[in-house]
This record gives C-alpha cells, sequence and structure tokens, in this order.
C-alpha cells in the first residue's frame, strides 16, 4: 500500500470546498461543443489530473465519484467510437488517450480495497480498447500504460484479467513496428514479475521467447532493448532458481550487448550505450539475486560463476568511463555488492582491481544519496571480504 500512502498526505487542502464544484465545472468544460478548439478539452482534462494528484483526504468521495463518471465517458466513447468514421476517428482518439491518463491519475489515488471493487469494469474499457481493429498504436499504448497502473494497485488479483488479456499482451509484444506499444508491452511484462512474483512462472517460456526474438529483430527500434534486458532481471527475481533454465541464452545476450562500441561524438548514441549498458547490469543484479536461494539444494549461483569475470571488466569498462551517467554508477555499484555479498570471498581474486576501487570511490563522492548509499553499502561488502 505504500503507492497509496506516497500520494495521500494532505488531510485538508485551501480547496476543499470547492474542490467538488471545480472538478463538475471542468468535466462540463471538457463537454463543451467547441471544446476541440485551442485544445480546451486537453487542458480541462489535464487540470483534473493536476487537481486529483494533489487531492487531500477529505475530497477522497470526490475521488471515488470522479473515477465512476470517468468510466463511464471512457465506455460511452469505446461504444460511440465503433461507428465512427475516420473523419472523427483523430478526435476519438484523443479523447481517448485524455480519458485513460485521467482514469489512471484517478486510480493512482483510490485505496486498495476500493480500487478492487471497480477494477472488473475498468479492466473491460482497457480491454475494448485494445480490441478495436482500427485503433491506433498511440491509443494501445496508452491502454497498456493504464493496465499497468491497475497491475501496479491490484497486484496478485490481477491474475484472474490474464487469461482476456493474455493474447493482447503476447500481440503488444510482437508490434517490433510501433516500437511505443512494444516498449509498453515490456513495462507491462515487469510490473507482472513485481505483482505475481513465483506465479508468473507459467507465463514465463513464452514471454522469454517473445523478448528474445524482439531482441533479435534488427527492425525493432533501440530505445526498447534496454528495458527488455533490464526486464530479464524482473523475471529472474519472480521466479528465483528456476531462471536458470533461461541463463545460457541470456548470458549470451547480455556479452553480446556488453561488447557494442559507439561514437561518444554521437550524441544521441552515447546516450543509448549508457542505457544499454545500465539495462545489462539490471539484467545482471536480477539474476544474481534470483539464483540465490537459502536452501544449498535449490541454490543456482554455481551456474552463473564462470561469467563473473565477463562481468566484473563490464563495470571496471563502466568505472573508467568519465561520461557515465548517475543512473550507470548506481546500478554498477549495486551489482558489485550483490556479487561480493552474495559469492563472498570466493570472488576475491576478480574485484581487487584499482578500477573496482574508482568505481566505488566515484560512487560514495556523488551527490546523489542513492548513489553514495549503494556505494558506501558495496564498499562495506568489500571490506568483508578483504578481511577473511
Amino acid at each position: 500500500k505504500q503507492w497509496y500512502q506516497r500520494r495521500v498526505a494532505i488531510t485538508a487542502g485551501i480547496l476543499s470546498p470547492i474542490y467538488q464544484h471545480i472538478i463538475t465545472q471542468l468535466l462540463a468544460t471538457a463537454d463543451r461543443s467547441d471544446a476541440n478548439q485551442n485544445n480546451l478539452r486537453s487542458a480541462a482534462y489535464e487540470a483534473i489530473m493536476e487537481l486529483l494528484k494533489s487531492s487531500p483526504r477529505d475530497c477522497y468521495a470526490v475521488v471515488q465519484t470522479t473515477t465512476v463518471m470517468i468510466i463511464e465517458r471512457l465506455q460511452q466513447l469505446l461504444l460511440h467510437r465503433q461507428n465512427a468514421n475516420d473523419k472523427s476517428s483523430s478526435q476519438f482518439n484523443d479523447l481517448q488517450s485524455l480519458l485513460c491518463a485521467t482514469l489512471q491519475a484517478v486510480l493512482r489515488r483510490m485505496q486498495p480495497g476500493d480500487a478492487l471493487q471497480i477494477s472488473d469494469t475498468v479492466m473491460s474499457a482497457f480491454l475494448m480498447m485494445m480490441s478495436a481493429n482500427n485503433q491506433s498504436s498511440a491509443v494501445q499504448e496508452d491502454a497498456l500504460m493504464a493496465i499497468t497502473t491497475l497491475l501496479e494497485i491490484t497486484g496478485c488479483h490481477f491474475a484472474k484479467y490474464m487469461d482476456s488479456f493474455w493474447p493482447y499482451l503476447l500481440a503488444s509484444l510482437q508490434n517490433h513496428a510501433e516500437y511505443s506499444v512494444c516498449g509498453a508491452a515490456v513495462g507491462v511484462v515487469g510490473d507482472m514479475c513485481r505483482a505475481f512474483g513465483n506465479e508468473i512462472g507459467s507465463f514465463t517460456d513464452k514471454l522469454m521467447e517473445l523478448l528474445v526474438a524482439a531482441l533479435s529483430n534488427a527492425n525493432l527500434h533501440q530505445s526498447i532493448k534496454p528495458s527488455i534486458l533490464s526486464t530479464f532481471g524482473d523475471i529472474a527475481m519472480a521466479i528465483g532458481p528456476a531462471f536458470v533454465k533461461y541463463l545460457p541464452v541470456v548470458v549470451h545476450i547480455l556479452q553480446q550487448a556488453s561488447s557494442a562500441n559507439v561514437d561518444k561524438n554521437d550524441y544521441e548514441m552515447w546516450d543509448y550505450f549508457n542505457e544499454l549498458r545500465e539495462g545489462i547490469i539490471e539484467a545482471y543484479c536480477g539474476i544474481v539475486q534470483g539464483l540465490k536461494h537459502d536452501d544449498p539444494a535449490q541454490n543456482q549461483l554455481e551456474a552463473l560463476r564462470p561469467h563473473l569475470q565477463i562481468i566484473v571488466q563490464l563495470l571496471m569498462g563502466v568505472s573508467e568511463d568519465k561520461d557515465k551517467t548517475e543512473s550507470l554508477t548506481t546500478a554498477a555499484c549495486g551489482l558489485l555488492g550483490d556479487i561480493v555479498s552474495t559469492y563472498g570471498s570466493s570472488v576475491k581474486h576478480l574485484v581487487q582491481f584499482d578500477g573496482i576501487s574508482n568505481l566505488l570511490a566515484q560512487g560514495r563522492r556523488s551527490r546523489s544519496v542513492k548513489t553514495k548509499h549503494t556505494a558506501t553499502w558495496a564498499s562495506k561488502e568489500m571490506k568483508k571480504i578483504n578481511a577473511l
């Protein structure tokens, strides 16, 4: 319930007495006959979203009623859209996107128990959006992002929708031409891992097949590839030591990706290279943590041991890079700490290099609290094995 607690902090606000009236008038503004002009409808829904994001506790009843109203509007729109002509389809797409975004905002303000009561209706509307034959890629992406929000809120309870949602998820993962849809679907897979945990094991064979196929497609936009690599780590953490059956293929992919070289003068490619290395490192982090198990009979860490030297070489490369991002430094320090704390003194000979020491020193000097904290923890783990 942390997501709910983070977003609900203010008990009462200065707008509380007129909060319902403001929402009502903004919804009326979005319904005006001239709302298509000068982005009026968009502005009205954006204002509603901002109000919802910061709604105080004493306005929770308004949040509930607004949720129902937005769902009803979306359902009506989907029914009308079936009879829409090409001329009006663009307006329908824009409105669907606005309603989806607004629904995400209002769902995030709802208490988990209340969200579960309306989740069937919400998911039904999202599936209607996904099933439309002439739906634009932007609307499909919006629907997937909204489903991600519902998945985050409902957690393991989302499993009851998988029979209906599964075909659409598979189709989206294979939609390499419309890469934004594919990317949103990859994000859904990561959230499924966090929500379902080990229960996602019944889906992973097909998911891994499609994720590997996407990486192998030369036509897939490169921006999606780092998130796919990172999702390998999510799957590993979810299914634990069972991930070992995918390890040979995944390690081969990660090592291939690690050998990529780009021109530093091409700033766009260099940004991608940083994202790619971060995705690789996040995958390794998930794999190290996933293969570990308290029961020695189930522990599969030895399967990764032959590849540890190559992983450390990747971290050395990050250490030597003066143009790496802050998040890449954090990820690299985290992976180093995971390896050292998991394998103990048996990896001492792999990590006693200046490059590793420099990486941790860079992290400890960082102005980022997260980076500094991660590097400090990894440094303490290093001291433990050096003392042995």
